[in-house]
Order: C-alpha cells, then structure tokens, then sequence
C-alpha cells in the first residue's frame, strides 16, 4: 500500500508558538525598562527593590525552558500522529482484505452445499467428478479460514498500536495545552508583577513538562478525566 503523504501537522503550532515567545519577550522587555506604578494591591507586589530584575529574570528563563521543551515535544507528537495515521489505514485495509476472505469463504461454503446435494442425487458415474470438487471446496474453506484468522489478529494488532499512540498523543495535547497556558501566564506576570501569578504559571507550567515527559518516556500518566473532559 502507498504510504501516506505527510500533513502539515504542527507547523501553524509552531509558528504560533515562536510569536507567542516573541510576545512574550517584547512585555518582558516593556517591563523591565518601565518604572511602573502602584498596583491595586501593594501586599501583592514583590518588594520593589531588587525584586522587578529577579522577577523579570525568573519570567525570561521560565519562558525560555517552556518554550524549548515544547518544540522538542511537538516534533514528537507530529511524528507520532504521523504514525496513528498510518496504523488506522493499515487497520482498515486489513480489515477490507478480511471481509474479501470472508466474502468467498461463504461462497464456497454455499458451492460446497450445492455440491454435497449434487451428489446425493446424481447418478454413479458423476459421483466421482463430484467427490473431487467436493474435495477441492474443502481444502479452499480451510484455506479461506486460515486466512481470515491471521488476518483478523493483524487487524487487532494495528488497532491496539493505535490506541497506545492515541494514549501518547493524548499526553502530548494536554502538555501543549498547560505550557501554553503558562507561557501566556507568564506574559501577565511580568505587567502585573504579582507573586501568586508567578507561582501559580509555573505550577501549571510543571504540569505540562511532567505530561510531555511521560509522552516522551512512555510512561503511564493520563488524567482520563480530563481528556475526556476536553474531548
């Protein structure tokens, strides 16, 4: 079967990714050279001395780390939505070549049937003509049934390769989702200069490279809830 051709999955990604970091850069850099002002909430604030440049600091490499570790999982994640294309192709051509099997296996079964009445009723010299073609539609049924029962097991094969890179695609989408969230976050962050606004984009931020990295290891962290929450 011709392979198929590839998409261009993940490029507009990527692309939205490099200007979402090239936002992000420009707020961190208004930040840094801008005063600012009182905020609602001075409590809130880190402590303005020495505190803006760490601050700034903190966003610039959080953005840096995310961002590359992201690029390096949607490279992966194209490539493996790549290959769960290629396996549910495969699954349906199997299973099209299975119900061909079985498609003449029945008619076979039928000519046997035919064949076997034929020879109840048809006269002593023609009993051996039909003996032979009862023999020739037996061994093609046992064909036929081998076959189909190495077909139907490839079928399921590529059907459970499917579902474990679906499993893994699904890990990769839920960390696209939270570093990109984060990285937004962190855009806030550096205007707003709040703390619980820092804390809570890394948190989400280590969210989505613990699932990248179980996408990249194969390790066995799926939130189901969530997925099918979003699905």
């Amino acid at each position: 079967m011709p392979s198929l051709p590839k998409s261009g999955v993940g490029k507009a990604p990527r692309r939205e990714l490099l200007n979402m970091v090239e936002r992000v850069i420009a707020v961190i850099n208004r930040a840094a050279t801008n005063n600012g002002e009182s905020m609602e909430n001075p409590a809130e604030l880190l402590p303005e001395s020495e505190s803006k440049d760490r601050l700034t600091n903190w966003v610039a490499i959080s953005v840096a780390v995310l961002a590359a570790f992201m690029a390096v999982t949607k490279i992966k994640d194209d490539n493996i939505v790549q290959a769960m294309l290629q396996a549910k192709s495969d699954a349906v051509d199997t299973w099209s070549e299975y119900e061909s099997k079985r498609i003449k296996h029945h008619l076979l079964e039928l000519g046997l049937d035919q064949t076997v009445a034929l020879r109840d009723t048809a006269a002593k010299h023609a009993s051996t003509t039909l003996d032979g073609q009862l023999k020739h539609y037996e061994s093609e049924i046992a064909r036929y049934q081998k076959d189909e029962g190495e077909l139907q097991k490839k079928a399921r094969e590529y059907e459970a390769q499917y579902d474990a890179l679906n499993y893994r695609d699904d890990q990769f989408d839920l960390s696209d989702a939270a570093l990109s969230t984060s990285i937004a976050m962190l855009a806030v962050t550096a205007l707003t200069r709040k703390k619980w606004l820092l804390c809570f984009s890394l948190v989400v931020g280590v969210f989505g490279v613990v699932m990248g990295t179980a996408g990249l290891a194969g390790l066995r962290i799926h939130p189901g809830w969530l997925t099918r929450m979003l699905s």
